[in-house]
């Protein structure tokens, strides 16, 4: 069994994937659209995928394309996800799942109402991590978590200028100041991908940008944003609490490691550094870093690079780590030697979709699960923006079929 798959969006990060969804057994044939067409053209021609859309409209009205995998803008996620599943497309999206508590609602009732597959893309859900967090919780060796912590340290200037740029035009700078609690799911979804509880209430504060370079500048921002680094602390349903980091100026080396994570339990505890990851408990300490760092898989130069910013290019090149020998047995021997990227992620986020839509079973990061990793953010934001106001953060429940 297999289907056929629109990429929408041809920027740096939707070529990695492309090249992932092309080879993988389970789709039959990949298309592409972009709002500039000759980046849809250069993609298709490069990877020999099946063909180009005129358009999104003109994707969705294809009866040769059964799902689409969308790769735009952050902000742009949202409406553009309801309009496919509403399209009878099943629907990959890229983080995060969208802006608004509306947004996320309609994406929702979108998928209960449809049936057809969503999932967000968050590559911390098999960040090794946690991963082996996940494990550990299973196993019993915290005891009762009560503590989580997430950091996704990523500085404007180690590539998020060219990226911006590069998707944004003479305009850049009004999007570059996206808001970063807005883009919480790689500090959110680490937590909670191994921990299955949600966020009830959170404080946050913003930290308002001094580089005063127009970037972060609320009467240039498209977002009336000018907070460059966010905290954020969470009551969680569970009991206990967690608190996310969000920096976009930061002096710390987020090539090496981007999202990084910390789990605290009555009986054991996990944290993790720049180059350390330690498990802890009341007889000592033992280095795990040897179970979570990983390999690359391509050459830092590899050509299908070539658009990425040198500074980004750790993200994309990582392999596996030891801690993901199990599950990496089920990735396709087609997917193997390609690319992978984001601490190993890629290739299961890619068979995860693909096994959802051929099997009719729901992802690990479905609808509902993404809501968990996107929401609390969006609240956050607005309790930055209102210095810290505690406020209750909805749920939209567990998932449904």
């Amino acid at each position: 069994m297999a289907f056929s798959l629109g990429i929408v969006g041809a920027g740096q990060f939707a070529g990695q994937f492309a090249t992932l969804f092309h080879h993988h057994p389970g789709v039959s044939a990949v298309h592409v659209t972009d709002v500039i067409r000759s980046r849809a053209d250069d993609l298709a021609r490069s990877m020999g995928l099946a063909g180009v859309s005129d358009s999104f409209d003109a994707m969705l009205a294809s009866p040769e394309i059964d799902a689409v995998a969308i790769f735009t803008q952050r902000w742009t996620h949202g409406p553009l996800v309801v309009q496919a599943l509403r399209a009878g497309k099943h629907v990959y999206s890229a983080v995060p799942m969208a802006i608004t508590v509306d947004e996320i609602a309609a994406i929702i009732e979108a998928v209960r109402e449809t049936g057809l597959t969503y999932m967000m893309g968050e590559t911390s859900y098999y960040n090794p991590a946690t991963v082996y967090a996940r494990r550990r919780l299973a196993e019993g060796a915290f005891g009762r978590l009560f503590y989580g912590e997430g950091d996704y340290v990523h500085d404007m200037d180690l590539g998020f200028y060219e990226a911006y740029r590069y998707s944004g035009g003479a305009e850049w700078k009004r999007t570059a100041s996206y808001p970063p609690l807005l883009y919480p799911t790689h500090s959110i979804g680490g937590v909670l991908g191994a921990w299955p509880t949600h966020a009830t209430a959170v404080s946050a504060i913003g930290v308002v940008d001094q580089r005063g370079d127009g970037v972060f500048d609320r009467a240039v921002s498209q977002f009336d944003n000018d907070f460059s680094n966010a905290t954020a602390l969470f009551e969680l349903a569970a009991g206990g609490a967690m608190r996310i980091n969000e920096f976009r100026r930061v002096g710390y080396p987020s090539h090496l490691r981007e999202s990084r994570f910390r789990w605290f339990g009555t009986e054991g505890s996990f944290e993790q550094l720049a180059r350390t990851t330690v498990w802890q408990d009341r007889e000592g300490v033992e280095d795990i870093s040897h179970l979570i760092d990983t390999h690359a898989s391509v050459p830092y130069d590899d050509p299908s690079l070539a658009q990425v910013a040198p500074a980004l290019r750790d993200a994309f090149v990582s392999g596996y780590a030891r801690i993901h020998e199990d599950e990496r047995a089920r990735i396709p021997d087609e997917l193997r030697p390609l690319h992978n990227g984001h601490e190993g992620s890629h290739h299961f986020l890619v068979d995860d979709f693909v096994r959802a839509v051929n099997g009719r079973t729901l992802p690990p990061v479905n609808a509902w699960q993404a809501a968990r990793f996107t929401l609390p953010g969006v609240i956050a934001h607005e309790s930055a923006r209102r210095g810290g106001e505690r406020l209750m953060v909805p749920d939209m429940g567990d998932p449904v079929g």
